[in-house]
């Protein structure tokens, strides 16, 4: 296993959609590791490959970090099927670090996809795991946090991410 680097925003490879996963490989097996060290290093709750710079359809979520119990899953090909309800609340992204806002979401999701051995299976979920899901789906669709919340907050993102990183270049 390997920690592999987490591209940032503004990089392209984050607002492109994602390949579907067709071979079930040692190649496919090493990204899903690597990618599950990635995420725990960051540390972070979910980690789509898109993130890693891969353009396939896989991510991985453990919402039990720092629990006994891993609750870790591997998503492959994820296809939300069914949305219930709606919720808001703070959301970060390890592609925009030190970023945080709330973001709304459905309360309850049902998604089918298959496991890391191309088993088929279905989850449902509600709480942090659905609001994981949904983040990690929109990245293996090419959009972001900040494509979910409102046009004047997502100028003051624009404007302080612009102030922050023109500082950071001097």
């Amino acid at each position: 296993m390997a920690l592999r680097e987490i591209n940032k925003y503004p990089d392209k490879v984050l607002r492109e959609k994602t390949e579907p996963v067709e071979e079930f490989d040692g190649e496919l097996q090493k990204l899903i590791d690597d990618m599950i060290e990635t995420m725990y290093a960051a540390p972070g709750v979910g980690l789509a490959a898109n993130q890693v710079g891969v353009p396939k359809q896989v991510t991985v979520i453990d919402v039990g970090v720092g629990q006994e119990e891993s609750s870790l899953i591997v998503l492959v090909n994820p296809e939300i099927v069914h949305c219930g309800g709606e919720s808001s609340s703070e959301e970060g992204c390890l592609s925009i670090p030190e970023y945080t806002t709330m973001v709304k979401r459905a309360e309850t999701v049902k998604v089918k996809c298959l496991d890391r051995e191309g088993n088929s299976c279905e989850i449902q979920a509600d709480g942090l795991l659905a609001r994981a899901i949904q983040h990690e789906i929109d990245h293996l669709n090419g959009y972001l946090l900040i494509d979910r919340i409102g046009r004047i907050k997502k100028e003051f993102f624009r404007k302080r991410y612009a102030r922050e990183h023109a500082a950071s270049k001097k």
